[in-house]
């Protein structure tokens, strides 16, 4: 009986945690993150700061990391990631798109900005 319990309790929390990040936001969070991609591989020729690079990267990761965190399912996640990356790809850097979604993070986020500069620092 108390490992049936158990098992309705934990489906419970995962349904709580996986209505933290609502469709649309979910959709947003993968457009960011081919954003971010296509901005780590910017084709030859495009002027860009190399800070900016780091911060795309780590948002990247940090936007995975968060919606593991709510229970998205991680093959869910990487292929919503992988659809948004063919869409951005190649694509020239679009700082107002970029900066859209680092407000969109830092909102969706419980301390996404701080979490997004100490993956930074974790980079190299």
């Amino acid at each position: 009986m108390n490992k049936i319990i158990l098992i309705i309790i934990s489906i419970f929390f995962s349904f709580t945690a996986y209505a933290e990040m609502s469709d649309a936001n979910r959709t947003k969070a993968w457009d960011c993150s081919g954003i971010y991609m296509a901005n780590y591989f910017l084709p030859s020729g495009e002027t860009f700061e190399y800070s900016m690079k780091e911060k795309s990267m780590a948002s990247v990761k940090v936007l995975k990391k968060y919606a593991l965190e709510v229970g998205i399912p991680e093959s869910e996640w990487d292929e919503g990631v992988n659809k948004a990356v063919d869409k951005h790809y190649g694509s020239k850097y679009d700082k107002a798109k970029t900066e859209i979604c680092h407000v969109f993070l830092e909102e969706l986020i419980p301390d996404g900005k701080e979490r997004v500069n100490k993956v930074v620092q974790t980079l190299y």
